[in-house]
């Protein structure tokens, strides 16, 4: 179980290494929701996502035998980038088991950091089979996407920044997928008494958090099909006990919400931003039309990430 001063060494322990995100605001948005909000763009970490964050906490950490080995682990991107620029500063051997179906713009970044990609069918059994046969045969370490307090720990660091520079909050909301962005922020936020409610964002076409947090167990995803791709994994026992503890509700979004959320902070903020990330914004809009967000508050929101496979944009141009 992770305590306050556990993710306060991470916060000491990535400083010098992560990138210092920017905080953006929108008069525009603020004026309409009647709230002021903060933008905490983790679209600008290294690799273009917080998932480095607890990457490099949880390599960092290894016994010098666990690094000379390497580490292995399983993503469709973002986390798998970011274990790759790790190992890659780091010096450790790093193996990315991806799912064929994974972003193109992502797997190219993998290997672009240096790690080997392995590739299995798009299930989470195929995920976790071959990482479990890639550890056998080599004795690799799994660095699990979120089921890590390493992980979470790391990713926690993001919230600490917004509060070490902006002070406290009414409230924050984080995307969830498996959950460590959001059990991060929510432990840090709710055991440092900075943040009165934390909230998560997640696609109502893949509500497993949302499911599990009403039901109290956690319930698997069935068939995820949103455009939010990073958000399409299942909460562990772990983060699921970070979250129905510390998190006050999960608030489910929509595909066009999150569209919409995209393009206001593309075309008025002039970020780029994946969709994961947007699900922030376009929850925000659901708890203030639901009252859970009161007028006149301070909110955080945290946008995980910015990586976008660009090229069909780009393409309309070179035709």
């Amino acid at each position: 179980m992770l305590t306050l001063p556990d993710l306060e060494e991470a916060f000491n322990r990535l400083e010098p290494v992560v990138n210092k995100t920017p905080v953006f605001t929108s008069r525009t948005l603020n004026s309409e929701l009647d709230l002021e909000i903060y933008f905490k763009l983790e679209s600008f970490q290294r690799m273009g996502a917080f998932k480095f964050r607890g990457a490099y906490n949880a390599l960092s950490l290894l016994s010098p035998s666990e690094k000379e080995r390497g580490v292995v682990t399983h993503s469709s991107g973002n986390h798998a980038q970011a274990i790759a620029l790790a190992g890659k500063l780091l010096k450790i051997k790093t193996i990315i088991v991806m799912p064929s179906n994974a972003p193109a713009v992502k797997k190219s970044a993998t290997l672009g950091y240096g790690a080997e990609v392995v590739e299995c069918k798009p299930t989470t059994r195929d995920r976790e089979e071959t990482c479990e046969s890639l550890i056998k045969k080599h004795g690799y370490t799994l660095i699990h996407p979120y089921d890590n307090d390493n992980v979470i720990a790391g990713a926690s660091t993001a919230v600490q920044e917004l509060i070490k520079e902006y002070g406290k909050f009414d409230a924050v909301i984080a995307p969830v997928g498996g959950g460590g962005l959001l059990s991060g922020t929510a432990l840090y936020s709710k055991l440092s008494g900075n943040v009165k409610r934390v909230f998560g964002a997640e696609p109502s076409q893949a509500d497993d958090a949302y499911r599990s947090f009403h039901t109290n167990k956690v319930q698997p995803q069935l068939h995820p099909n949103t455009i939010a791709d990073g958000l399409r994994t299942s909460l562990s026992e772990r983060t699921f006990g970070y979250i129905k503890t510390h998190v006050d509700e999960i608030i489910r979004v929509d595909e066009g919400e999150i569209v919409n959320s995209m393009r206001f902070i593309w075309e008025r903020m002039k970020s780029v931003v994946e969709p994961s990330g947007a699900t922030s914004l376009a929850a925000v809009r659901n708890a203030r039309s639901e009252g859970l967000i009161e007028d006149h508050q301070k909110i955080g929101l945290i946008i995980s990430g910015g990586n976008v496979d660009l090229n069909p944009y780009f393409k309309i141009f070179a035709t």
